[in-house]
């Protein structure tokens, strides 16, 4: 009679648990993001000379940055029709842009932006194991573009002779964590009967966490996996190029947008060149794909800055650059991301596709 109570108890301990670490989390993304604007950046360049690089622009300047950004917002739809064949490029710009914004809105980050994703296209008539294969690839694919191009980065760095301890360090752990996540990965798809047991220890394993709090065990079984895994061999054999390709563009006219700005606010080649600002770039960016603030916020601003100063760029116009870069890459995803996140139902496809139709 007691143990219920006792198995009550522990799990609203455990609630409140993981509701004051989110809460300390939170406090830390607030934390870092204040600090980063309100104390950190201001003592690197004032506002105010900010402002008056900012003022200095010229239209063919300002056409310019319009162009890169136009350019990276055109490259968020083709990963997902790589992953997803049948998927239109208007319906592919709308998932992703609804998709995207939401990582900067809603708690829980890029968690959120792949339910919302799988919600799109469930909605939309594609297939379940489809859309979570196209869901899975396009994350996979995401992730280990991030965690390879700081080893690029470091490499060409350690061609023209700069050594830079940090930059190093982080770049070896990336090059560390994608050589093993990509052989994990490899290996599951290599053999049905590694998917198969990679299944059904998943499955325990969750079933026994949904005990705790009374539900039902997992509908997959290890079976599921390999039939995963014989759809995610089939359509990389098919389509691998094409998701490596655009998922390269997508990540790297990130850069251009960066590498335009630098440009564009006198921060020349002599003070920070085009390997230096990718080796910069790479590296910041994957740390601030750690969930801490929405979209590494702070982090990204106040590690960019940072590295490149520390590379021989003036202050003004490295934070200006920063600056710029940062609103150019997530203020028109946002907005773009709100209105189609307010119309996505209106986009679904003339003909729904039915179950069988892929």
């Amino acid at each position: 009679m007691s143990s219920r109570p006792r198995s009550l108890g522990s799990i609203a301990s455990k609630l409140r648990s993981r509701h004051a670490r989110r809460l300390g989390i939170g406090a830390v993304g607030v934390a870092v993001i204040v600090a980063t604007f309100v104390f950190v950046l201001p003592r690197i360049a004032d506002y105010r000379d900010v402002w008056a690089v900012v003022k200095e622009l010229s239209w063919p300047q300002i056409g310019v940055l319009v162009a890169v950004t136009a350019l990276n917002l055109a490259t968020y739809a083709p990963p997902w029709q790589a992953a997803l064949p049948r998927l239109s490029f208007r319906n592919a710009f709308v998932l992703s842009m609804s998709s995207s914004a939401s990582t900067y809105l809603a708690p829980g980050g890029p968690a959120v932006g792949v339910a919302l994703s799988y919600g799109m296209l469930r909605s939309w008539g594609f297939r379940r194991q489809d859309v979570t294969l196209a869901v899975a690839l396009t994350g996979t694919w995401n992730q280990f573009v991030m965690l390879g191009l700081p080893s690029l980065g470091l490499a060409l760095l350690t061609i023209v002779g700069e050594q830079r301890a940090l930059l190093k360090t982080v770049a070896l752990v990336a090059l560390g964590v994608f050589v093993i996540a990509a052989a994990s990965y490899a290996a599951g798809l290599s053999s049905r009967r590694l998917a198969r047991w990679a299944g059904n220890l998943s499955a325990r394993i969750v079933s026994w966490g949904l005990r705790i709090f009374r539900r039902g065990p997992v509908s997959w079984t290890g079976e599921t996996f390999a039939g995963f895994r014989a759809l995610a061999v089939g359509l990389l054999r098919r389509r691998w190029h094409f998701l490596t390709a655009a998922t390269l563009a997508g990540q790297l006219t990130v850069f251009l947008v960066l590498l335009t700005c630098l440009r564009v606010f006198d921060v020349s080649h002599t003070q920070v060149s085009v390997i230096e600002a990718f080796a910069a770039w790479s590296l910041v960016r994957l740390i601030g794909s750690i969930p801490i603030t929405p979209g590494g916020l702070g982090i990204v601003e106040l590690g960019l800055t940072t590295a490149l100063v520390g590379f021989g760029g003036g202050n003004a116009q490295v934070v200006t650059a920063v600056l710029v870069y940062r609103f150019l890459t997530i203020v028109p995803t946002l907005l773009l991301g709100l209105v189609a996140g307010a119309t996505w139902k209106r986009h679904r496809p003339p003909q729904p596709l039915e179950e069988g139709a892929l």
